[in-house]
């Protein structure tokens, strides 16, 4: 009578180690990023341009500087401003150095550092208009008057604009994350005051999750109307994914499933349990709270149109790292399920 042989013999043998260890690549080391060297020298060049604008100020003042009678009020108060520019330059390099650098997370140091600009670049105005109308009343009206004009001529970029707030407070992304809106794929590189810029991976030219090269620009209002698909939810950034087979109806299913679960265990079991674990605890805080998830990868099979069964195994895994993670996989599986052709019969060539 002919033996049986389980998963775990059939991994044990010297031909199968042997194929499992030459397929087998190192696995990917994280370096940490290291951050930017600082503008050492910032607070010497904010200090040195206070110091002209005040040496000029003197000279213009004790007319030291042959300056026109009716323009020396006019120049004074240039500098004036000049120089509440300066401070506000050098406070908003502080904040950004000492308080917004120490920061671990980049992309809320990004997001920070964009909202500083925008309320830098405000106060700059405001300056300007301070010194350009003496008149505060007139300023106000001239202000209304423009922005009431400029909103009607740049209806599409002021969308845009409200789409960039509605990112900001709602985050549906932000920088880091892996998204797809409509059909752009790809990893979030910027999100301007306009528009988003991804970093493409996939698409037409390629049938894996590797970065195509191409970059892709999108108008903020883009949130507004359609929907976004974030692979990096910062609660819970995994994906399922997949590897399947086509095997014959006669092949051994409980031989096929032991041993696909196994090596994928081996992979990723120990990290898997702890992503299924993160996402129960999520799952129990919402109305599905019944579903079941198994900490293991599962295998299950179906009925393929083309009189073939697909042997498919399940698993958890970072989005970045799907592509990598099925090339380590799918050779150790081809590796083991070839290793008994009795019990796993595949698909001929000559098959009619």
């Amino acid at each position: 009578m002919a033996t049986v042989e389980t998963a775990e013999e059939i991994s044990a043998k010297p031909e199968v180690r042997q194929a499992l260890s030459q397929t087998s690549g190192p696995k990917p080391s994280k370096e940490p990023v290291k951050a930017e060297t600082k503008d050492k020298f910032w607070f010497v060049t904010h200090v040195l341009l206070l110091v002209g604008c005040a040496v000029l100020y003197y000279l213009i003042g004790s007319k030291l500087i042959p300056v026109p009678q009716n323009a020396i009020e006019l120049t004074r108060r240039f500098l004036r401003g000049a120089v509440l520019v300066v401070i506000v330059l050098a406070i908003a390099k502080a904040v950004s150095i000492y308080a917004i650098g120490r920061l671990d997370d980049a992309a809320t140091r990004f997001t920070l550092r964009r909202i500083l600009h925008l309320v830098v670049a405000m106060v700059i105005a405001v300056i300007v208009i301070g010194v350009i109308f003496v008149n505060w009343y007139t300023a106000v009206i001239s202000v209304g008057i423009g922005s009431v004009i400029v909103g009607l001529a740049v209806q599409t970029p002021m969308t845009s604009f409200l789409g960039w707030i509605y990112i900001l407070v709602r985050r549906p992304y932000q920088v880091g994350d892996r998204i797809q809106i409509e059909d752009a794929t790809g990893d979030v590189i910027d999100v301007s005051y306009l528009d988003t810029t991804l970093w493409e991976f996939g698409g037409k030219y390629l049938s894996s999750d590797h970065p195509s090269g191409r970059v892709i620009k999108f108008p903020n209002s883009k949130v507004l109307s359609v929907m976004v698909f974030n692979y990096s939810w910062p609660l819970f950034p995994y994906i399922w994914n997949e590897i399947k087979f086509h095997i014959a109806y006669n092949s051994d299913l409980r031989f096929v499933a032991q041993t696909m679960q196994k090596i994928t265990e081996e992979e990723i079991g120990e990290e898997m349990m702890e992503r299924v674990g993160v996402f129960r605890e999520l799952l129990a805080k919402t109305p599905v709270d019944e579903l079941e998830v198994r900490e293991h990868p599962r295998v299950i099979f179906r009925v393929n149109e083309n009189t073939w069964l697909e042997a498919i195994v399940r698993y958890l895994v970072p989005p970045r790292e799907a592509g990598s993670v099925k090339t380590r996989l799918i050779p150790k599986l081809l590796a083991a399920l070839n290793a008994a052709p009795n019990k796993v019969m595949f698909p001929k060539g000559d098959a009619r």
